[in-house]
């Protein structure tokens, strides 16, 4: 199946309008234009992990400029502790986790835990706070006991340079353990995807006004830094994928030739059992856990184009399928799997009391912003951090209407509370479909509901292709 997604499959993902097409062939993106030759296939490696034990992760993340290893070549790019991606931070619910972010680029960063439900203040999730260049930025954040288990991730989130730092390189993930993880699959594979362009040895931090307009797509499609890696099983074994789109403004819709996808969750939104679908859809940010049983021989792993809409400037599109890896199933055949445990539910909120209606409007136009005549706003004004754009109370649950003017999609994302996706263009969603970042394609409105329970404090929302949010189009929540 290579066309038009089907309706169970969007309410699987949640990605309002979610549609993929695939034209002809399998292709490879990759920097041909700056004569960049990527090495292609090898065996798919594992970021390094940092656990935590006895309920505590103390970690040290290193944000560096220097020579790393992409795509088999060694170039010049940002990372974490001297990888791209970074560790994989692995937490349980309830846990106490300290990470001292030290800033060795040349100009300020600082770290968000997209996804987590924790503290948005002082030093949790403070998006609002700087590490100066040479600086040591101590954070923490305490997990509910309740913290549903998934696949998250942390990057920088310095208004008007976060485009650029993840695109250059700053990204990882963070897995929320499950309590019975091992009656799930006997292994996981943590699976980074992220797009980049690189230029004379290093990644290219040359971005053209209409690129930010659009949103800047890399050349290069990477699997945890890797072109087209090799993925290995056993005949009949099943395996945990935890995906994490990482990309700057690229979706990416998942096909695995000759097998479907078991979808145990999208962020930290769960079903009950895994929901069988033969492609899964992830906006920028989303992420992903995803279960496959190996079918014995070799299957392509393909990001299926997405179209996210055009512009006066040009389309968006992504041309061609791409191969993200492949996939190998040899040796003795696994012993058949046990049946997945029942997974814990997200609050249905289609029945509760609404305290308050708002209507966000996302849209772009002419002006004097993203350094090419282009302004991206909500509700007609661009991102002001001594504003506050929305306040709800603690405690209570609100509609939001999630409008897009605009030509272009927009993947919205609102920090610590999940957003419950209740309706798209006025037609109900069938299920309890959770998301922190929604998809809101051009022209059409998404309705979510917002249950502000938990963390309370100042953070912010905005549109997740991430040279939209630096032009502008973020906004200021302050829960109290």
């Amino acid at each position: 199946m290579t066309g038009a997604i089907s309706r169970r499959s969007f309410l699987l993902v949640g990605g309002a309008g979610v549609v993929a097409t695939a034209v002809g062939g399998i292709g490879r993106v990759r920097s041909s234009g700056s004569g960049f030759d990527p090495v292609v296939g090898g065996p798919l490696r594992s970021p390094p992990v940092l656990a935590s034990s006895g309920g505590v992760l103390v970690a040290t993340l290193e944000a560096a400029r220097s020579q790393l290893p992409v795509a088999g070549r060694v170039v010049t790019a940002l990372g974490y502790n001297g990888g791209l991606p970074g560790p994989t931070l692995r937490v349980h619910p309830g846990d106490l986790v300290g990470v001292s972010l030290v800033n060795r680029l040349d100009v300020p960063t600082n770290l968000h835990v997209h996804g987590l439900t924790v503290s948005p203040e002082g030093n949790g999730d403070n998006v609002f706070r700087r590490v100066a260049p040479g600086e040591t930025g101590q954070y923490e954040y305490r997990l509910p006991a309740d913290h549903p288990p998934g696949v998250f991730w942390y990057h920088p989130h310095v208004h008007g340079a976060v485009a650029d730092q993840v695109f250059g390189g700053l990204y990882g993930a963070i897995i929320v353990e499950d309590p019975a993880a091992s009656a799930i699959a006997a292994r996981d594979e943590v699976m980074v995807i992220s797009d980049t362009t690189i230029d004379g040895g290093e990644v290219s931090g040359s971005v053209s006004a209409m690129q930010r307009m659009r949103g800047r797509e890399g050349e290069l499609l990477l699997l945890n830094g890797q072109a087209s890696p090799t993925i290995a099983a056993r005949p009949g074994e099943r395996v945990r994928w935890r995906v994490v789109n990482a990309c700057a403004s690229r979706y990416v819709t998942l096909q695995l030739e000759g097998h479907r996808f078991g979808v145990l969750g999208v962020d930290s939104g769960r079903t009950a059992a895994p929901q069988d679908t033969e492609q899964v859809t992830l906006a920028p940010g989303n992420r992903a856990d995803l279960l496959i049983t190996a079918a014995a021989g070799r299957s392509v792993l393909r990001a299926l184009p997405h179209d996210r809409g055009g512009s006066m400037m040009g389309g968006t599109s992504t041309g061609q399928a791409t191969t993200l890896a492949t996939l190998e199933v040899t040796g003795e055949q696994a012993a058949a799997p046990s049946p997945v445990p029942v997974q814990p539910v997200p609050t249905d909120l289609r029945g509760a009391q609404i305290s308050g209606r708002r209507t966000l409007t996302f849209a772009m136009g002419m002006g004097m912003g993203m350094g090419g005549g282009m302004t991206a706003t909500i509700d007609g004004a661009t991102f002001d951090p001594r504003r506050v754009d929305q306040d709800p109370r603690s405690g209570t649950v609100e509609e939001w209407v999630l409008r897009n003017t605009s030509t272009l999609s927009h993947p919205v994302h609102l920090h610590v509370w999940p957003m419950q996706v209740v309706s798209q263009d006025g037609t109900l969603v069938a299920g309890v479909v959770v998301r922190d970042v929604v998809d809101v394609p051009a022209g059409a409105s998404v309705t979510v509901r917002i249950a502000f329970t938990g963390p309370v404090g100042r953070t912010v929302y905005h549109c997740h292709i991430l040279d939209h949010e630096d032009a502008g189009m973020m906004g200021v929540v302050d829960v109290r």
